[in-house]
């Protein structure tokens, strides 16, 4: 093995450039020009507006208030106020953790086809290029496709890149629920896939969701696609450090804390998506009964219990996957830390067989998807590990243990 030198004069030096460079790249890649942003985003506005909006002789309750609070707030208006409030704040009412569902999807339904009506009129917008006008082609084609009949709509934001979520299943009715917590090169234009359709966010949450009604039709399912936080795009400095994961773990707490009713949850979060679920697990709610990743760069911690969560933790990762050649180590803020599926991490390691490549994880008839789905509806018992010695079933019984939920 090579040797390095590793004095204290060194590690301050690596840990000052490492930041450094980050440093320069937020300053390149965007930081200033949000600094700049003259206009407010759409949501922003929404948001603003319903700071200083009013209903029934009431000021509206602060937007970014728990969750909780904001379920009671709704709980105590009529059909017609509702309707009021999505049709006048749409955008915050569709991205309002507390609201009820159904009225988010009421809400950004309303916000998609506000979107669609500017990115139609910038199609024709001659002061636009040529791929200006082909990419508000694009978005308003998105747009459209999600606000067809059948799609339910959780989260939606025009801005940048963009950011959505979409359910599959009654989430209210839903005795397990599972999140769908996918990696970089995320956004609103690769949220659905025709080609390699199981590598984006919709094509995942629809295999999984089918799995598992494969595996317990007893069970009432309900499955998030959630592609609401920012990712990295490519394998840049983004993607090498936790700050896209970070806002990312914010915003997947909230939501949780947001959901209707008292289900269990699990998280299945791939490749980028585990480091934002490993950032998140020590602050989510208790019933987030299980963490489950594939092709994992690293979670930001070296063992399991270092992640401070009572959920399962339970990683694989298949035989062909790149990340396995990825330096799984974390120093000056670069690198997400430990390998998951090492024996020295303390994850539960599940067989990930017949899944090809990086992006194969939710293919349906692999071994990997019909884990997800087992755990999904918490049929422990039933999963497949990737070693001889089933430890990673080790101490489960068959469903989610009392309390839990």
């Amino acid at each position: 093995m090579t040797s390095f030198d590793t004095s204290p004069q060194l590690n301050v030096w690596r840990a000052l450039l490492a930041l450094a460079v980050v440093f320069v790249m937020l300053a390149t890649t965007g930081w200033t020009a949000l600094r700049h942003q003259r206009h407010p985003a759409p949501l922003q506005a929404s948001l603003s507006a319903w700071e200083e909006g009013w209903i029934a002789g009431h000021r509206l309750p602060d937007p970014q208030s728990a969750p909780a609070r904001l379920a009671r707030f709704f709980a105590s208006l009529t059909d017609a106020q509702h309707a009021y409030l999505a049709r006048h704040y749409a955008l915050a009412v569709g991205n309002m953790n507390g609201a009820p569902v159904e009225l988010r999807y009421r809400a950004n339904r309303i916000a998609l086809g506000e979107a669609l009506e500017i990115e139609s009129e910038r199609v024709h917008d001659d002061r636009l290029t040529a791929s200006g006008q082909r990419l508000a082609a694009r978005r308003m084609d998105r747009f459209g496709a999600l606000m067809r009949p059948g799609r339910h709509i959780l989260a939606f934001d025009p801005a940048g890149s963009g950011r959505v979520a979409e359910v599959f299943g009654d989430l209210t009715r839903a005795e397990r629920v599972s999140v769908v917590v996918p990696g970089s090169d995320t956004d609103l234009l690769t949220f659905q896939r025709t080609d390699r359709r199981y590598s984006a966010p919709v094509g995942m949450a629809r295999s999984l969701y089918a799995a598992e009604r494969d595996a317990d039709p007893s069970t009432r399912t309900a499955v998030i696609a959630w592609a609401d936080y920012t990712a990295p795009s490519g394998l840049g400095m983004d993607a090498a450090t936790a700050m896209r994961a970070e806002d990312g773990a914010e915003r997947l707490d909230g939501m949780l804390r947001g959901l209707p009713g008292r289900a269990p949850v699990s998280l299945f979060c791939h490749s980028y998506g585990s480091v934002v679920c490993g950032i998140a697990a020590r602050t989510l709610p208790e019933r987030v009964a299980d963490i489950a990743v594939a092709g994992s760069p690293g979670m930001r911690v070296e063992k399991a219990s270092q992640l401070d969560t009572t959920a399962r933790v339970w990683a694989m990762r298949d035989a062909d996957d790149w990340i396995e050649d990825v330096p799984h180590l974390e120093f000056g803020g670069l690198g997400h830390g430990a390998d998951p599926v090492g024996k020295g991490f303390g994850a539960r390691v599940l067989s990930a067989r017949e899944a090809k490549g990086h992006a194969g994880y939710f293919v349906p008839g692999t071994d990997s998807v019909r884990n997800f789905a087992e755990i999904g509806v918490g049929a422990y018992r039933a999963v497949s590990c990737a070693r001889a010695d089933d430890a990673c079933r080790a101490g489960l019984s068959g469903t989610t243990p009392t309390g839990r939920a």
